[in-house]
């Protein structure tokens, strides 16, 4: 049976992570308050930030950043887009 959790992005009832997605108390206020739909999305836009802004994960602030916008991601709040990212048009 899945768990559901009250979604921090999206202010609902959702379906919750199967596991914290990464260990300490950051991953687990996201596997307690962060929906699965919400942290889908938030390794999507993640990838387009490290692609687009060519972040060295190496380089302790360009974790610090996705760190932080990875924060605002899951909040609502406004949070930085990929430059230069253009949707794919499907109505072809």
């Amino acid at each position: 049976m899945s768990r559901t959790v009250q979604c921090r992005k999206y202010q609902q009832s959702l379906e919750g992570l199967a596991t914290p997605p990464f260990p300490g108390p950051a991953g687990e206020d996201i596997f307690n308050n962060v929906s699965a739909k919400a942290w889908q999305e938030w390794t999507t836009h993640q990838t387009r930030l490290i692609n687009e802004k060519h972040l060295n994960m190496m380089d302790k602030e360009a974790r610090k950043y996705l760190a932080e916008q990875r924060d605002k991601f899951l909040s609502g709040d406004d949070y930085d887009q990929a430059e230069g990212y253009v949707p794919e048009n499907n109505d072809k």
